[in-house]
């Protein structure tokens, strides 16, 4: 979802309690195929300024190149984005809380064999004040739907 689309984000000691986005807005939704996706979140301190931030990345890739893809990625390219990104585990982590997170590159690859992927390797990159939040549960389920 685009960073200016949600409209609050609720959080406390870490974890996201609700996240209202405006009205009609959803998040994009990708099913990954399992072990090929991931998301890195590294905390970094600067003694002499007493300063820390965290530099945020998500890379996954989707099979099979199609037009609808190809256009969604031209507007995702566009946009400072929330990522919610659920674990092996099943947690949701919120990406991009403040600043946003944003394509740095998305390849697109054809495939040599029939055994080579076709489709797109996206990154995506952010960099915030803390690491990233963990999304309860219950606004897991609210993000599916539209406008709540």
């Amino acid at each position: 979802m685009e960073l200016a689309n949600a409209v609050t984000i609720t959080s406390a000691a870490g974890i996201v309690t609700g996240i209202t986005k405006a009205a009609a807005k959803l998040f994009y939704k990708y099913n990954l195929i399992a072990h090929t996706g991931e998301g890195t979140d590294t905390l970094t301190a600067n003694r002499e300024n007493g300063t820390l931030m965290a530099a945020q990345t998500i890379s996954f890739p989707i099979n099979k190149m199609t037009v609808a893809v190809r256009n969604e990625l031209l507007l995702l390219a566009q946009a400072r984005l929330l990522i919610v990104l659920i674990d092996q585990n099943g947690s949701g982590w919120l990406y991009g809380r403040d600043n946003g997170m944003m394509i740095a590159t998305a390849g697109a690859k054809t495939g040599k064999t029939l055994a080579d992927r076709n489709g797109y390797e996206l990154a995506f990159e952010g960099t915030e004040k803390e690491l990233a939040l963990n999304v309860n549960a219950a606004t897991l389920l609210t993000l599916q739907t539209a406008g709540v």
